[in-house]
């Protein structure tokens, strides 16, 4: 039963989610901790900053490191093909309606109301994982000294996340 709950609930949340992975959080944090007790807040945190480090998008990796959290390769399996399948489904549709359609007043319209709406989902997911993960002061310059060294240079994102565990190596 479990297999299939893992399924039906990343089904749902590939389906009903626009806006890529990040997007997708808050409603991965929804089903994982208050609606099935999974993980906990410090348990999910973990899971999208392993997904974040590392290949792949990060639905798709949150869903893996859960499904294997809850019922092993089995679990991942399963979880994986939930919240690949309606996306893969959807973004196949979309792609044969817009390109029939791309040069209608309504459907450029759609995108115009739908992009304001993603920025906020992703704004709701970074202040949820802020407030879990801002637990001190230490913790706290980290984040705002990566936040200034992602927002104001090149550096590749990936080369601050490895400097900020070495931090908390040093650190902790």
């Amino acid at each position: 039963m479990v297999l299939l709950d893992l399924f039906v609930t990343f089904f749902r949340i590939g389906a009903f989610s626009f806006g890529g992975g990040y997007a997708m959080i808050p409603l991965i944090e929804r089903e994982i901790i208050d609606a099935h007790h999974w993980l906990t807040m410090e348990q999910f945190i973990d899971v999208v900053a392993i997904s974040q480090a590392t290949p792949g998008p990060v639905a798709i990796n949150s869903a893996t490191f859960v499904g294997y959290r809850v019922a092993g390769l089995l679990g991942s399996i399963v979880a994986t093909a939930g919240v690949v399948v309606p996306s893969a489904v959807i973004v196949l549709l979309l792609a044969w309606l817009f390109y029939r359609y791309r040069e209608l007043l309504i459907v450029k319209d759609l995108l115009s109301g739908i992009r304001p709406v993603v920025v906020v989902l992703i704004i709701m997911a970074a202040i949820s994982v802020w407030a879990s993960s801002v637990v001190d002061l230490t913790s706290g310059l980290i984040a705002v000294a990566a936040l200034a060294v992602l927002a104001f240079t090149k550096v590749d994102p990936l080369l601050v996340l490895l400097g900020g565990a070495l931090l908390g190596l040093l650190i902790g």
